[in-house]
């Protein structure tokens, strides 16, 4: 199920790559926040539009290890926004081609790939060797299922969602702020669900979007700036604006509250009769 990259050690005389130079210049990272994003480790759930645009970010930060999952291939309507991929890679898993992509962008990382979907089954296996998670997922199935894990891991959690010319970032701490069941209690029906799918994607969405959520991962490890946990950002890249919203934990959530009932990991569509997202 998995593959990962060789990595290349640096030399004595070399402790940290000259790729990292203008970062390391900067004063919230220096020598000691790039040997914390070398140390990290990053699992990235979706290699499509956000994905793309997070995974170049991580990689080229010198983020130490990314894991990848997506069970999707290559296809060219993917082409307008998601551009770690080219024509040639159509028809190709979306994970190993995302792989070959970051691999020759930074190859003194790790990336370890999972081409399959996430599902109750295997996400304890996959997530337990990460940091942190990015949830970069384009349905409400895997959505529920990250965030329940992240909870019930206690796993740092950073979401991303686009939509046309509107996105949502926000940043999870299990049990300290709101998780995904907090902002959405019900997950929409079928119906709803395609709606919104049906109303088109820009590239320029997830480029944006995608990379505030990858800039809060990288602030997160190394320690500085805000990392939008327990509030919502919210982007209308129509008008040009960009809003944040508090958000709290919930008391009553049932899986990071009070009191929870969700207890174990189970998959959406068994808990919510669901046949489809």
């Amino acid at each position: 199920m998995t593959a990962s990259s060789r990595r290349h050690a640096t030399t004595s005389s070399d402790p940290v790559s000259r790729r990292y130079t203008r970062q390391l210049w900067m004063k919230q990272i220096g020598t000691q926040g790039q040997h914390r994003l070398e140390e990290a480790s990053v699992l990235v759930v979706g290699a499509g539009g956000l994905g793309s645009s997070i995974l170049s970010c991580l990689a080229g930060a010198g983020v130490g290890t990314i894991g990848v999952v997506d069970g999707d291939v290559v296809d060219v309507t993917n082409l307008n926004r998601q551009f770690l991929y080219v024509m040639a890679d159509i028809g190709q898993p979306k994970a190993l081609a995302a792989r070959d992509k970051l691999v020759s962008l930074n190859p003194e990382i790790r990336i370890e790939v999972y081409p399959t979907r996430l599902n109750a089954d295997i996400a304890y296996d996959i997530m337990s060797a990460y940091n942190m998670v990015v949830d970069a997922s384009d349905n409400y199935e895997t959505r529920y299922l990250i965030s329940d894990a992240c909870v019930l891991f206690g796993k740092p959690l950073f979401i991303g969602a686009v939509s046309a010319f509107h996105g949502m970032a926000l940043t999870v701490l299990p049990r300290e702020t709101a998780c995904f069941r907090c902002l959405y209690p019900k997950p929409p029906s079928a119906s709803i669900a395609r709606q919104e799918r049906a109303r088109g994607i820009i590239g320029t969405t997830p480029v944006i979007i995608g990379s505030i959520v990858a800039q809060n991962v990288i602030k997160y490890i190394v320690h500085a700036g805000d990392w939008m946990a327990g509030r919502l950002l919210l982007m209308d890249g129509e008008g040009n604006r960009f809003d944040t919203v508090p958000l709290e934990r919930n008391p009553a959530c049932p899986v990071c509250g009070d009191h929870p009932t969700i207890t174990e990991l189970v998959s959406f569509r068994r808990r919510s009769g669901q046949t489809s997202c």
